[in-house]
């Protein structure tokens, strides 16, 4: 196993200015397992998707820093957006014309007890579809507590499939790796190793046999769905390698638009280590040594190549992506060997 810290390593090319971030770029921490802690704000959401979903800011203007944060894996209470829900309140909660015609229909001590609950449990933000009137009672309450209330003039269901996809993304449990990941063959491969153990050289020949990088040094990796990692590159070193004794490459201008990808999902890990003079396992000789890594709770397949010198690591590399394709199909050529040994074993004499 790649035993290298998890966090950010300490490159000194790294810290540069990074520029222009892009919207929507939630405020990063991270926990005591190296994973980043995201944490967006009503404020950077709405400038966001105003223009998309058609939104006007209409009361609670002082809550504009309450913020959606990632949880951790087994979250499931409270949900970041759904239809207005007083009894597992979610942090996003769209009010639509049902909700609106539910409020109408409760008498006027009901109602208040209603609204008083609705925004003691401090929803990030309520939003109303399809632009329709906001009742007095929902505005001053907004105002008073300081609820972030706005105004759509989309549907309901078109604000919560669209901003269940944003938040999934812009919320995803995160961490970054030491390591340079690629795709080969259309696998997104993460090819990790100690320093000084030729990863970039085997990356540039990897990109001049028509393979693609994705981001060296600190790829991102975010869970975005329950077993997917979807690994990308920061801002700053996109389409950028480091190699030794040659400095920083833009592989992009060097070998054009092809030879960078912007993002991949991971589905193998190649770990480069020194060979040494310890006696190999047997089994190791036949399977090969494989095993598995957790990423974001994910168990993903590694093999690991020994580096010596005269060994092409990027056709071992290629032979490596193109096996774990075979596996992922059913065919085991191990397996199959020793099931045709076993049964050559088995043959009656003669």
């Amino acid at each position: 196993m790649d035993r290298a810290d998890p966090g950010i390593p300490l490159t000194p090319w790294l810290f540069a200015s990074s520029g222009d971030t892009g919207t929507m770029s939630p405020v990063r921490r991270t926990d005591g397992r190296g994973r980043h802690v995201n944490r967006l704000s009503a404020r950077d959401l709405f400038d966001d998707i105003k223009e998309r979903m058609a939104l006007r800011w209409v009361a609670g203007r002082g809550g504009a820093e309450r913020a959606l944060q990632s949880g951790g894996a087994g979250q499931r209470r409270p949900s970041e957006i759904g239809y207005l829900n007083i009894i597992y309140p979610n942090k996003l909660q769209i009010v639509g014309g049902e909700e609106l015609n539910y409020l109408d229909g409760l008498d006027s001590r009901q109602r208040w007890e209603t609204v008083q609950k609705i925004f003691a449990q401090q929803p990030v933000a309520l939003i109303v579809t399809k632009d329709q009137a906001v009742p007095a009672d929902l505005r001053d309450a907004a105002e008073e507590t300081e609820t972030p209330l706005w105004v759509s003039a989309r549907r309901g269901h078109d604000l919560l499939t669209f901003l269940q996809y944003k938040l999934a993304r812009a919320l995803a449990p995160q961490i970054t790796l030491h390591g340079v990941f690629m795709e080969v063959h259309s696998i997104g491969v993460l090819i990790t190793g100690s320093p000084g153990s030729g990863k970039s050289e085997l990356v540039l020949e990897l990109i001049t046999r028509g393979h693609r990088l994705v981001a060296d040094d600190a790829p991102e990796f975010s869970m975005i769905a329950p077993d997917v990692i979807d690994g990308s590159c920061p801002d700053i070193l996109c389409d950028l390698l480091e190699v030794r004794g040659l400095g920083v490459l833009n592989v992009r201008e060097m070998f054009g638009h092809t030879a960078v990808k912007r993002s991949k999902y991971l589905r193998l890990i190649v770990h480069l280590r020194p060979a040494g003079n310890e006696p190999e396992d047997a089994m190791v000789r036949l399977t090969g040594d494989i095993g598995l890594r957790e990423v974001l709770d994910v168990k993903i397949p590694q093999i690991t190549i020994p580096v010596a010198p005269g060994r092409n690591l990027a056709v071992l590399v290629e032979a490596a992506v193109r096996s774990h394709m075979l596996k992922s199909q059913g065919i085991d050529q191990a397996r199959t060997f020793m099931d045709r040994q076993a049964a050559r074993l088995q043959r009656p004499p003669g």
